[in-house]
């Protein structure tokens, strides 16, 4: 019998209980990718989790900007970053190619793209972008999968 938990919406596969070793390693390729600027990895976060509709994730992750220090209006703004002042280019960058690599459907991320990045982060930060994207894509799918709801909010 596989454990499961069930909520206001359905029943969903306890992940952890069953197999956590695979969780164990979806948690070791996010610290993997940790050595990414704090700031950058949580925009990056945030809005990967925005287009995937992972609302537990982008209530995490907006509240590690918060207490990051970011803007609120940055934050605000992520959803909207290609039209706003906002965000640097370094920045734009780095959210150009989460969002390609979020947005497969799309098909393969134009070279252009991978070009930008270069031209304002290292390869090593490159390819950090990359697994902080491809983790939180898992993560983000992970989280709908089990059924993870927003804590309420704080009286």
């Amino acid at each position: 019998m596989t454990a499961t938990h069930t909520d206001s919406v359905g029943t969903y596969p306890d992940i952890a209980g069953n197999v956590p070793e695979a969780r164990r390693s979806l948690a070791a390729l996010t610290r993997a990718a940790a050595a990414l600027d704090h700031i950058t990895a949580e925009l990056i976060k945030t809005r990967v989790s925005q287009i995937n509709g992972c609302a537990y994730c982008v209530d995490l992750h907006a509240s590690a900007l918060r207490t990051a220090g970011e803007n609120p209006r940055r934050i605000d703004a992520l959803a909207v970053w290609h039209d706003s002042a906002l965000f640097t280019e370094r920045e734009r960058a780095a959210l150009a190619l989460a969002e390609a690599l979020t947005l497969l459907p799309g098909g393969t991320p134009d070279p252009a793209v991978y070009a930008e990045a270069a031209h304002h982060w290292s390869a090593e930060e490159v390819a950090l972008i990359v697994m902080t994207t491809v983790g939180i894509n898992a993560w983000n799918r992970y989280m709908v999968a089990t059924g993870a709801e927003v804590p309420p909010l704080s009286e």
